[in-house]
């Protein structure tokens, strides 16, 4: 009899066949009109034939203004991009596996937009250091357009856009990307978030647009459709930050959250127990499991690993990247008692596109 993390579950509303999932993972390989093609549904499915029970896609930009924020990114800002995307999502189910969209507005942190929009966001302040150039040849952060209260509404009507075409493609689910340096992460970073007016200030002030987001989220999803939000203190370039009101402080949103409607919350860092909140001594991963709210927990987690790290936070969902990455067959493989592949970063090279990724897998395999 295999151990727990390999038997069916009940998670957030969901079924799934084990506790394994694919963490959303930046993959600039759409058309350059945002629709998903057929080499994302090879990516995709590769996972949920590897035994993945459940899969995050990559952060998918929601509406037709300044969310994108990479060239090839995948969209559901219209009804073809939300068509492109029925393939993938009858794929993925016909292995029994399920898929959550990620909805992501790039704010500060955008690197492209088809559109011609400046970045916005909630402030003019960049982002620290400088961009990924695995997602693009910019060089340098663009100038920032602070929102406005105008602003504030079209961002939310974006999401619920995005979110309703996500439901009509078929997702079973959609994750409001609140980490890593994107926008609903600014808006919780003092950073970022330096506003003096009532979007600004402590962390009960300024996670109230992204609690507005969740409530009207969680009102047009309805009961049957999952909704979940992503979590970080860190950004991709800046790996040290942290919220000046700590524990205590990220305890209170965590329940805010539950209360506006969540119904999971995923959390990412660069190891899933490190001690990274100010003044205390939990992981934002043992917050969220101590309050009993729905965990999906992302950080270092691998071959090594896992086993500890599912008896850790019972019940919840192990959420692999640079693991699944390397082997899309991971799941299927330490059932088994096998060794996955390691992974080699070359497969990421110049691009960490789909393409390349391909390529590369082809030349190891002759």
């Amino acid at each position: 009899m295999f151990d727990s993390e390999f038997s069916s579950i009940e998670f957030a509303g969901m079924k799934l066949a084990n506790r394994f999932a694919v963490a959303p993972m930046t993959r600039v390989s759409a058309q350059s009109n945002g629709r998903a093609n057929e080499l994302m549904l090879k990516h995709y499915r590769r996972y949920a034939e590897g035994g993945f029970a459940l899969i995050i896609t990559e952060g998918i930009f929601p509406d037709q203004d300044a969310s994108q924020g990479y060239e090839n990114q995948p969209g559901l800002a219209d009804a073809l991009q939300g068509e492109s995307w029925r393939p993938i999502i009858r794929e993925v189910h016909e292995q029994g596996a399920k898929i959550i969209a990620q909805l992501m507005h790039a704010g500060a942190q955008q690197q492209y937009n088809s559109f011609g929009k400046a970045p916005l966001g909630i402030t003019e302040q960049k982002p620290v250091g400088k961009p990924l150039g695995l997602y693009g040849d910019q060089e340098s952060w663009q100038d920032v357009k602070a929102m406005d209260e105008s602003d504030f509404e079209r961002v939310l009507n974006g999401f619920l856009h995005g979110l309703r075409n996500a439901k009509e493609a078929g997702f079973d689910g959609a994750e409001l990307h609140g980490a890593n340096g994107y926008l609903l992460h600014e808006i919780l970073s003092t950073h970022f978030n330096t506003r003096d007016d009532k979007w600004g200030g402590d962390m009960q002030r300024r996670a109230q647009f992204v609690l507005e987001v969740v409530k009207a989220a969680r009102e047009m999803a309805g009961k049957d459709f999952v909704l979940g939000i992503r979590l970080s203190q860190i950004t991709i370039t800046d790996p040290d930050y942290q919220w000046p009101e700590g524990e205590e402080g990220f305890a209170w949103l965590v329940q805010a959250l539950a209360d506006a409607g969540i119904d999971y919350i995923h959390t990412t860092d660069n190891h899933a127990n490190r001690p990274a909140l100010k003044d205390g001594t939990r992981s934002l991963a043992e917050v969220v499991r101590d309050a009993g709210v729905p965990l999906v927990v992302n950080g270092g987690i691998d071959d090594t690993n896992y086993a500890k790290m599912a008896a850790h936070y019972p019940g919840a969902v192990l959420a692999l990247g640079k693991a699944a990455l390397a082997d899309p067959q991971f799941v299927e493989k330490v059932k088994d008692g096998d060794k996955p592949d390691e992974l080699d970063f070359a497969m990421l090279q110049p691009l960490a596109n789909l393409e390349n990724e391909f390529r590369w897998r082809e030349e190891q395999d002759s």
